[in-house]
């Protein structure tokens, strides 16, 4: 007698964490009744009240600190010698405090990340949204452009005054020079340092903000794509697979986080791709399958098992296959907690990425390169600048020590960019970017930012191949698409958070690059900017049973001109119905 209940076929708490079995209502009604006070907390002391009173404090430090000195120094050795003391002094502490100053300037860019480029985001898209909920369907390319290129300046002029006001009301309690004998009771400096730092913040949002709408303003705003090219006789081309969002699962019978039941099962229908994929390699040799993150659905040991034994039965493509990051693979994700949140000093989250980043050089090590931290050039193979830590990997792997996850923090930072270099050195080579946020909660894990480091790395790479073409793969989509969002969420929820600004540290690329991404699941071909910009649909999680799903093939050339052009895609198509052997 069979069970009431087929286990095969899930059931609700299946469904617990999807975006597309339940509202985003249902959703946040769950976070509210199931998040941990305490971590929230801490995670906003950590995160947030501490980066903000080190900001705030610091002026009233540095002045109480020259005061002391200067007077000390007046009365003992007089006017010219104090002053020849203070600049000896403060070119020892400016070269002893370079590590210090890192920390600092990182944590400037953090906060930057965490509120500034958030808030300008949320204003430009949200006017955006409804503007475009009215006019997008009526209105031709041409307007639509110039209205998004309105918004991102009427968001700026949001985002400022919001920002001037906020720094307008913490003033009056603000303070910027301090004294000695404040030391005597530091407790009294709590309210004017963050008071400090609210207008500090504040202003500067103020300024960033404004500047940011006249850039996305007076920037070429995203079309779709207007035609493709066609490569005369004998012109060398690349054939490039490109899949993205494959979620490997680690039961036969799993479902995944955000499609639920509505999804499939299991990874069969992840191996019917690979396997169409290896027969058209067999009638057709392709250059490269590009994996543009997600492999797994939440980054757990038994989904990257899961996913290795699946490419093991295709070497072929493995040994071609290049793979980043996704948001599902690194960050906080709970099939049944979407209040789930991890301290930032948590070892969770770095367990996560040294998993990942353990099957990428699995997968690549030995053909992409990392830019060296010291002279900031290309340097060894990922194998090679992964070598001496193998131990250390292994030994937090297996413990998850704080300690440990501590000591291996930049070496995640110092992976990216990937570099696969061009051959010929006139030829296509890929720069492959982590561009995931530094979130710890899983409701805003989708969220992504491209740091400015591997900006300069990207940097780094084309000028040591000036001659070169490029494939700039990552994870979050750049812009959003000149299309109706069917939810405000799916504008900010998943956004890239400084895209604009990223691609405008593409501009120097203009006409040899093309950007190819995921995460959102949908195909898309268009350009922004001078960048032709690739999204891939998910072969996987759009599937449902009984659907088909599919991904597309890209031949890349180049022509008299030394510019990147792109054939029409190729369109392969997976056939739906696959139940879990």
């Amino acid at each position: 007698m069979p069970p009431i209940v087929d286990p095969r076929l899930g059931d609700a708490e299946d469904d617990a964490s999807s975006t597309k079995q339940r509202s985003l209502l249902a959703i946040a009604g769950s976070l509210l009744a199931e998040v941990n006070l305490l971590r929230l907390f801490l995670a906003w002391i950590v995160l947030i009240v501490l980066p903000g009173l080190l900001l705030g404090i610091a002026p009233l430090v540095a002045s109480a600190w020259l005061e002391t000195f200067s007077r000390a120094l007046a009365a003992s050795l007089g006017g010219l010698w104090a002053l020849g003391l203070l600049v000896l002094a403060a070119a020892v502490a400016w070269i002893g405090g370079q590590p210090l100053f890192r920390e600092a300037e990182r944590g400037f860019w953090s906060l930057n990340a965490l509120a500034v480029q958030p808030g300008y985001a949320l204003c430009r898209e949200g006017l955006r949204h409804l503007v475009e909920l009215k006019t997008t369907r009526r209105a031709n390319p041409d307007r639509m452009e110039r209205l998004r290129a309105a918004m991102a300046f009427g968001g700026g002029i949001l985002a400022c005054g919001l920002a001037l006001i906020a720094a307008a009301l913490a003033w009056p309690f603000s303070r910027w020079v301090g004294h000695i004998a404040d030391l005597a009771a530091p407790h009294r400096l709590i309210v004017p340092a963050l008071a400090n730092a609210v207008v500090v913040v504040g202003s500067y949002s103020a300024l960033a903000a404004l500047l940011w709408g006249v850039a996305d303003a007076t920037m070429r705003q995203p079309r779709d794509a207007a035609r493709f090219d066609h490569p005369p006789p004998g012109r060398r081309t690349w054939r490039v697979a490109h899949l993205s969002d494959l979620h490997a699962v680690g039961e036969r019978y799993g479902f995944r986080i955000e499609s639920g039941r509505g999804g499939p099962r299991g990874n069969d229908k992840l191996a019917a791709v690979l396997a169409r994929l290896d027969d058209i390699h067999a009638a057709h040799p392709l250059d490269l399958v590009l994996v543009t993150g997600d492999a797994t659905d939440a980054g757990r040991s038994a989904e990257w098992a899961e996913f290795f034994a699946i490419l093991s039965r295709y070497p072929h493509l493995a040994e071609r296959m290049l793979l980043l990051p996704g948001n599902h693979d690194v960050n906080v994700v709970d099939r049944a907690n979407p209040a789930r949140l991890d301290l930032p000093l948590s070892p969770g989250k770095r367990l996560r990425q040294m998993r990942t980043l353990s099957a990428i050089a699995a997968i690549q090590g030995d053909r992409v390169r990392v830019v060296d931290p010291n002279s900031g050039l290309l340097g060894q193979t990922l194998s090679q600048a992964l070598e001496p830590h193998r131990d250390a990997i292994a030994a937090f792997a297996n413990a998850g020590t704080m300690r440990l996850s501590h000591s291996l923090a930049e070496l995640w930072e110092g992976a990216f960019p990937m570099v696969l270099p061009p051959e010929p050195e006139d030829g296509l080579g890929v720069m492959l970017l982590n561009s995931n946020a530094e979130t710890h909660f899983s409701f805003t894990n989708a969220l992504g930012l491209v740091g400015a480091e591997q900006a300069h790395g990207l940097a780094a790479a084309t000028q040591a191949f000036p001659r070169a073409c490029w494939i700039v793969a990552l994870h979050h989509h750049l812009v959003e698409y000149p299309q109706p969002a069917k939810a405000f969420s799916e504008r900010i929820g998943t956004a890239l958070i400084n895209g604009t600004w990223f691609l405008r540290q593409l501009r120097p690329l203009e006409g040899r690059a093309i950007a190819m991404h995921g995460h959102r699941h949908i195909d898309w071909i268009g350009e922004c900017g001078g960048l032709r910009i690739v999204s891939a649909p998910s072969p996987v999680m759009e599937s449902k049973n009984g659907e088909a799903s599919y991904f597309y093939l890209h031949t890349f050339f180049t022509d008299a001109e030394g510019k990147l052009c792109m054939t029409s895609p190729e369109r392969i198509v997976i056939a739906g119905e696959i139940e879990p052997t």
